[in-house]
């Protein structure tokens, strides 16, 4: 199963700034390959530093865990079955904009968007993600 290439990730990237550009806020974009290797990012004028590390904290995460950031927020709760999660692998990110992106039901990346507010960074994601369906 081919990953994804530099060609798509660039795709992904593009779409996300896209995005990102049209709802007025400047992002932090970030994909990587299966092992969670960066392939391609981006950091818009005037997107905040802090958001480098968490967009690619989000694709890696997202990887790991083969799921959104998203759905990980109700596992990490104190008390909940992941609690601690965050903490491990280096640091993950459990609150949204990271989205695995699977080809043939097997992943071969994902997608970390994050500088504006959760739901601004979701749908930065998820335009990246669709920009491989297109």
């Amino acid at each position: 199963m081919p990953g994804l290439t530099l060609a798509e990730a660039r795709r992904m990237l593009d779409a996300g700034l896209a995005e990102a550009d049209a709802i007025g806020q400047p992002m932090n974009v970030a994909v990587v390959d299966a092992g969670g290797h960066l392939l391609a990012f981006a950091r818009q004028d005037g997107a905040i530093r802090a958001s480098i590390d968490i967009s690619q904290r989000k694709a890696m995460t997202s990887v790991l865990m083969e799921a959104p950031t998203g759905a990980l927020m109700p596992l990490v709760q104190p008390g909940a079955e992941l609690y601690g999660l965050e903490q491990t692998a280096g640091g993950m990110v459990i609150f949204g904009g990271g989205i695995p992106v699977h080809r043939d039901g097997e992943l071969v990346g994902a997608v970390g968007v994050s500088a504006g507010s959760v739901e601004q960074d979701v749908r930065v994601a998820e335009a990246a993600v669709a920009a491989l369906k297109d």
